[in-house]
């Protein structure tokens, strides 16, 4: 492979470590407050159970997160100087907004949640716990400005080859940003309710059914239950929003060759991109211009109207795994939630729950993948070509070197991480119901009451 090949792949799996880790935090963050209010107005240790189990979870996503993003960073300088010389006056500041808030703002507040409840007041506690949510959540905010930007720029001007901002406000609301960031912070909400409720589930089968595990389970399930109807129907006015500001990558995600009125909506196909055209398709007539137009008639561009446009196949394919997973999520938690609100916790369910423990991880990288490979060749959309931003001092085997490093830290970092999170929650077996124990720390109520 050349340099820019080779570049490219280590840059997507650095992107693809970090990004698992911070789908976490983000939504983490908000179910420990979640955990922590309902503990102060009730008192019930299950909650105050559930949160000390789950901030450890947070704290060990948090440091990988980090450690993997900073690597990520590197990068620029190193295989894409071309980026940060085209685009880095906007670029730079918002990296650096998300640096000040992930590193002086959450870890900061972090160590007060994991080390300070007995040192400080519930009331501090709390505080802590709600400014490391906002935290996580604006550094998501603004990788996600950025990411947005380089999708549909808006807002700057190009002055010798080197874009300038002239309206900060257009860069940071440019016309994909409010879709992308909530389809993503929707996908990290999934990512962590069956996280949660796969979790709880083992610590189930494993013997251990106190109120604190019974109470995550029940979170997880009947948060996934709510948001992925939501993430559906957010997902359509993303898919709007793709096919009016970058329509090669739908026609590409679509499998759409020709333009055509009345598109089908292939369920299978084998796109050939030497041939231009899709084997073993199946699908279902009209239904890609009724979801993508609300027209069964419409008008969807195809990817030979384009002089340039994404590899197909391995957009066609992400998207189709994101979708499937989807649906697979909206199975798993109605079921779980209709099981559980007639107070039932069949082997097969909580088994399913398990195994779903990492589905969000599956459907967040099949979509990362979809959007950022479908806005190929480009690096900024209409902008920076790809190519045009790779180094051209770095040699195909440095890379080559430094991407196998990569690949196998990763590979030993994922397999540690989820056998650590499997390890504390087998460790975390409690036999003592806690609707027995709910109040049996004096000093901890004594000092909620007292705050």
């Amino acid at each position: 492979m050349d340099a820019l090949m080779l570049a490219r792949i280590q840059f997507a799996a650095n992107i693809s470590f970090h990004i698992l880790f911070p789908t976490i935090t983000i939504a983490l963050a908000w179910v420990l407050l979640f955990f922590k209010l309902r503990y102060n107005a009730s008192l019930d240790m299950k909650w105050m159970k559930a949160y000390q189990f789950w901030v450890k979870v947070f704290a060990l996503c948090f440091a990988l997160g980090v450690v993997s993003g900073v690597t990520m960073s590197f990068q620029f300088g190193t295989n894409w100087p071309g980026y940060m010389e085209t685009v880095g006056n906007i670029a730079g500041p918002l990296l650096a907004y998300e640096v000040l808030t992930a590193f002086f703002l959450e870890a900061t507040f972090l160590g007060i949640m994991l080390f300070g409840f007995s040192k400080v007041s519930n009331r501090v506690h709390t505080l802590a716990t709600v400014l490391v949510a906002v935290g996580t959540s604006m550094s998501a905010f603004w990788i996600l400005v950025l990411n947005s930007w380089m999708h549909t720029p808006a807002g700057f001007e190009m002055r010798d080859g080197v874009a300038h901002a002239t309206d900060w406000l257009a860069i940071l609301l440019n016309p994909s940003m409010p879709y992308r960031l909530t389809h993503m912070l929707i996908a990290s909400g999934l990512t962590t309710s069956f996280l949660i409720a796969g979790l709880s589930a083992y610590r189930y089968l494993r013997g251990d059914q106190c109120a604190s595990v019974m109470a995550a389970m029940k979170t997880g399930v009947y948060a996934a239950a709510i948001l992925i109807p939501l993430q559906i129907f957010v997902g359509d006015l993303h898919g709007l929003n793709t096919l009016e500001h970058q329509p090669a990558k739908i026609a590409a995600m679509e499998g759409i060759w020709e333009t055509e009125h009345g598109a089908p909506l292939l369920l299978f196909a084998l796109p050939d991109e030497e041939a231009r055209t899709n084997h073993f398709a199946v699908g279902i007539p009209k239904l890609a211009s009724l979801i993508l137009t609300h027209d069964s008639d419409g008008e969807i561009a195809g990817l030979n109207s384009f002089e340039r446009h994404p590899p197909v196949a391995p957009v066609f394919f992400s998207f189709r795994i994101m979708v499937g997973v989807g649906v697979l999520m909206l199975l798993v938690a109605w079921s779980a939630a209709w099981m559980l609100r007639r107070n039932r916790v069949p082997k097969l369910m909580a088994w399913s729950l398990v195994a779903m423990s990492f589905s969000g991880w599956v459907a967040t990288l099949a979509g990362w993948y979809t959007t950022e490979i479908g806005r190929q060749p480009w690096l900024v959309e209409g902008v920076l070509l790809t190519a045009d931003a790779v180094a051209t001092t770095v040699t195909s085997g440095m890379i080559a070197g430094s991407l196998a490093m990569y690949l196998t830290l990763y590979a030993v970092l994922i397999v540690t991480f989820i056998t650590v999170v499997f390890y504390l929650a087998r460790k975390a077996c409690d036999p003592q119901p806690l609707d027995e124990a709910a109040h049996s720390s004096s000093a901890v109520a004594e000092q909620v009451k007292g705050d």
